[in-house]
């Protein structure tokens, strides 16, 4: 096992406002502890998903911290493009490289472009990388949109799988939501899964189409945000309301029984 140094920098992991893509955005002192703020503020070497909306954050964080150093001399460098077309684990690719600033003694931030980075969202090959070279990492804390979903839903949150995307086409889209129906009914498992937030209004016919009845069924969009909106009903409630999921923000669906 590769022991840990004090000469080494650490791997923060540092989560993002969960308003990327949405049309407001929450004052990040409202939506992140002030602890992982003064932390994120003495960071300036970020591996990230996306270098523009990392750079946009950094900005408003030096709206309520100053930073290290100036937003012109912050060192960000983005996650290889295989990571993001295929997923950490399905590309394989060799992410040691880029934790060259924490072997050489600087702390480092990992971020994505919206919530926890790692989870359901690219880095887990940093992160795994990190543990080999004996950084220690450090999660911080801060908005996860899957658990604030799965919180506020009222559906099973002893026992849940995050599955990430349906399949586009139809026929197959709902075979899987059928398939994963049954596996929920049969063991309590909350299923969730997000989609492309102008898919959100296609997705949510084919659930209402493929899905029982009793099966309750939660959207959540805009977590955090003032203009938050969490819906938890049964199918046939979804059917009666008629409602229409925003197909500009992104959206956490779940199901179970």
């Amino acid at each position: 096992m590769t022991t840990l140094t004090s000469s080494k920098g650490k791997l923060y992991l540092v989560p993002a406002p969960l308003d990327f893509m949405c049309s407001t955005q929450a004052a990040l002192n409202q939506v992140m502890p002030e602890g992982t703020l003064q932390i994120a503020s003495t960071i300036d070497h970020w591996v990230c998903e996306n270098a523009k909306s990392t750079r946009a954050l950094l900005k408003r964080l030096a709206e309520v911290h100053p930073l290290k150093t100036v937003l012109q001399a912050q060192q960000v460098t983005e996650l290889p493009r295989q990571v993001h077309k295929k997923g950490d684990h399905v590309a394989a690719v060799d992410t040691s490289g880029l934790l060259a600033p924490a072997l050489q003694g600087h702390d480092m931030g990992l971020v994505s472009e919206a919530g926890m980075p790692a989870v359901a969202d690219p880095g887990s090959s940093l992160v795994r990388a990190a543990h080999d070279a004996g950084i220690q990492v450090v999660p911080l804390v801060g908005p996860c949109s899957l658990l604030l979903a799965l919180a506020a839903s009222g559906l099973n949150g002893q026992q849940f799988a995050f599955i990430g995307y349906l399949p586009q086409d139809a026929a197959l889209r709902l075979q899987r939501i059928q398939a994963l129906e049954k596996h929920a009914l049969k063991t309590c498992e909350t299923q969730i899964f997000i989609e492309t937030p102008y898919r959100n209004e296609a997705l949510l016919t084919a659930l209402l189409s493929g899905l029982h009845d009793n099966t309750r069924l939660c959207l959540c969009s805009n977590l955090s945000l003032a203009d938050m909106q969490v819906q938890s009903l049964r199918v046939a409630d979804w059917k009666k309301k008629g409602l229409v999921p925003d197909k500009h923000s992104p959206v956490v669906f779940a199901f179970g029984p």
